[in-house]
């Protein structure tokens, strides 16, 4: 940075005036900058994509349908759901006068003193931090602790559906996390105009359930195999697309090795699953037999 003429005498004298000094008046007044808006002529903003960096997108190999154009825009198409602990919005990310475009679906958690989590002390067990004090924090739900737990649940759910992903498990794909909003891929019609339904939202004479349960077991069992236990899951947090199941809500997936109650979440996962389809006719579906199923899965027998 350049030194006005006397900045020799300056220096020697301890102080120094550089140029930025200008923009201030002789009566201490900073003069007036301008304002440059930088946001898309059309649509919500710019793609975020270039602002997560490489451990904060998906897996690669990348697919096909993913725009990850820096001239994209994204465009906010309205609200898929509402939630204590969340809300998911609909986004369109496309690029101006091109083809390329894709259907995303933002979760966006909010803020810790909005957060509404239950059971949550349950699921943190197993999720320590190095620091102590941190940990303490955390424990006593201080408002520096409730803020590092508020912040660990949207890079819990990006990280678990990298990881269900990677291990086949059939999830959204996670297209990037940014601060407390996790991008996910769109489950529903091409055009966005319908969200696929869950499984408690299926009419028994419309589904094949006896399949929709074998693809059920197979996921929860390679979870298990791996680790996991879903740790909240029901026919609520399960969609159905064209026949295909797909697991969703995971930020309080449990790892039933580090967690001391890993084994009663994974019988308790079974046991909601079995219960629904055994009510909605499927013979095979038992909630005990599942458990013990997983629960050999995951070694834990």
């Amino acid at each position: 940075m350049r030194l006005h003429e006397d900045s020799q005498h300056q220096v020697r004298s301890g102080k120094r005036r550089f140029d930025d000094e200008e923009t201030f008046s002789k009566r201490g007044h900073r003069r007036q900058l301008e304002v440059i808006c930088d946001t898309p002529d059309d649509g919500t903003r710019w793609s975020t994509w270039d602002q997560s960096s490489p451990t904060e997108r998906g897996p690669r190999p990348y697919p096909e349908w993913l725009v990850t154009e820096l001239a994209a825009v994204d465009f906010e198409l309205g609200v898929l759901k509402t939630g204590k602990e969340a809300d998911v919005f609909l986004v369109e990310r496309a690029v101006p006068d091109t083809d390329r475009a894709c259907l995303l679906a933002a979760k966006r958690y909010r803020a810790s003193e909005h957060r509404m989590f239950h059971r949550d002390a349950g699921y943190l067990e197993g999720r320590r931090v190095k620091e102590s004090r941190v940990n303490r924090a955390m424990a006593a739900r201080t408002a520096f602790g409730k803020e590092v737990v508020a912040g660990q649940w949207a890079a819990a759910e990006f990280g678990a559906l990298c990881r269900m992903w990677e291990l086949g498990v059939p999830v959204p794909y996670p297209v990037q996390i940014l601060g407390t909003e996790v991008l996910l891929e769109f489950i529903g019609s091409k055009d966005g105009s319908e969200a696929a339904p869950r499984l408690a939202q299926l009419r028994q004479d419309t589904a094949d359930l006896p399949d929709l349960w074998r693809q059920l077991v197979e996921a929860l069992s390679t979870m298990a195999r791996a680790g996991f236990a879903h740790g909240d899951l029901s026919p609520y947090n399960l969609l159905v697309q064209d026949g295909r199941l797909v697991v969703i809500d995971l930020p309080q997936i449990v790892d039933v090795v580090s967690n001391p109650q890993g084994r009663e979440f994974l019988v308790r996962d079974a046991r909601n699953v079995a219960t629904w389809f055994s009510v909605h006719g499927v013979s095979g579906a038992d909630g005990d037999d599942l458990a013990a199923l997983l629960v050999a899965d995951a070694g834990l027998g």
